[in-house]
């Protein structure tokens, strides 16, 4: 539910012109939602962090208890008679607090891994969004194309005219013609590539690669950007996850102060006696019962100092390592923010020379109708317009993937 809020709130940003058009086709929020569940990435990394609370369970217990029987081959004789045999029992237990800084060092390295669920659930909604705006850039391509042919069929129907009427060649029906083989060629291309961002779609929501995906017939920029708040990527997961590492470096020092503690043993020897036939006294063939307590002190062990020693570089690699990633984040960050920029600026322009390029589709329209058009003035035109508009869907492409990274960074 967390993540299905996040990405509302990102939709929602973009404007309600966007999920307005989601109508007849399949919403990005619901294909988000089929791939959290699904994705077996997202499934790994949760059996990895349900694994690691298990151990929890693990370390959760004192040393085993040892059990010794022995059997005297030589019995030796004593006072009360001769030993037979011995039974021994001994329990060690570790310092106190040291199970439960053991716990607590492992409970911190779960809250670790958990970090790589969250982390990768964001990566896989960018993923999706992506690839999706990919599509749909790729859809409006051939949509656009699809409208070219057909003006150039009208093109062609126009020069056919000219050419009986002596005011136009055969040269100009057949560059028209060969124009719209080669529009016809780029979008059998763009089919192709459609089906392969296809499979890569569906292999995110881990589901039969034929699939159709069902996506909008138009997305515009809107009017106004979403708010950026910059100071939420301070809190990002991929630096999170740092802190946890560090703060499980911190109880494993803890954990290690413990076991440089000494061990306390509690023992019990049974040893028992056989009568000695010849006497009669009131400790005759008495057994033995001898309770015993141990210490177990690392007098000459260094192996304690070493590992604090290991853990204050290892803290001091962490931080060094998060503040690379927080580099790299607010240089990803401000990429983002200004490729949106270029993004909106290069829509706006393609809008602008569209609608000139029209104009002039126009001036040769009515050229015709006075007889003096030019159809190599056609095809430069026609190519005019295919340019923008295909530099139009590329900025509304650029500026929702944009978007969907500065959402990664900052949700």
């Amino acid at each position: 539910m967390k993540y299905k809020s996040i990405y509302i709130k990102f939709v929602l940003a973009l404007g309600s012109c966007f999920m307005s058009l989601f109508a007849n086709a399949q919403q990005l929020e619901t294909l988000i939602n089929e791939a959290l569940e699904n994705n077996p990435e997202i499934q790994k990394f949760e059996l990895q962090y349900k694994r690691a609370s298990e151990k929890v369970n693990e370390v959760n217990t004192i040393p085993n208890t040892e059990f010794g029987v022995g059997y005297f081959v030589s019995e030796p004789e004593t006072r009360t008679g001769a030993q037979r045999f011995k039974v021994s029992v001994k329990q060690m237990l570790p310092w106190f607090g040291a199970i439960t800084s053991r716990q607590d060092y492992v409970t911190a390295l779960a809250d670790a891994k958990y970090e790589d669920i969250v982390i990768a659930k964001r990566k896989l909604m960018a993923s999706v969004s992506q690839s999706y705006y990919n599509l749909y850039a790729n859809r409006a391509k051939q949509q656009v194309i699809s409208e070219n042919i057909k003006l150039l069929e009208t093109y062609e129907t126009m020069a056919l005219t000219s050419v009986e009427v002596g005011k136009a060649s055969a040269v100009d029906v057949l560059r028209l013609q060969m124009r719209q083989n080669d529009l016809q060629q780029l979008k059998d291309v763009l089919q192709q590539q459609f089906l392969a961002e296809q499979t890569n779609f569906n292999n995110l929501l881990n589901r039969d690669n034929k699939t159709k995906i069902s996506v909008v017939d138009s997305l515009t920029i809107p009017l106004e950007d979403f708010e950026i708040t910059s100071e939420n990527l301070s809190v990002h997961p991929e630096l999170l996850k740092f802190d946890k590492l560090y703060q499980s470096v911190e109880k494993l020092e803890l954990l290690n102060q413990k076991e440089s503690s000494p061990m306390i043993g509690f023992g019990l020897d049974y040893i028992n006696v056989e009568e000695r036939p010849d006497m009669s006294f009131s400790d005759n063939g008495k057994d033995i019962i001898m309770p015993m307590l141990s210490v177990s002190i690392p007098i000459f062990n260094k192996k304690y100092k070493s590992v604090t020693k290991q853990n204050e570089l290892e803290q001091q690699e962490i931080n060094y390592q998060k503040q690379e990633r927080l580099n790299s984040l607010k240089t990803l960050l401000d990429k983002a923010i200004n490729d949106r920029i270029s993004a909106r600026i290069s829509h706006e322009t393609a809008t602008k020379n569209l609608k000139q390029a029209k104009d002039a589709e126009q001036i040769l329209i009515k050229s015709y109708e006075t007889g003096t058009i030019d159809f190599n003035d056609v095809l430069d035109i026609q190519e005019l317009q295919l340019k923008f508009q295909i530099n139009q869907i590329e900025a509304v492409k650029k500026y929702y993937i944009q978007s969907t990274i500065i959402n990664y960074l900052i949700q």
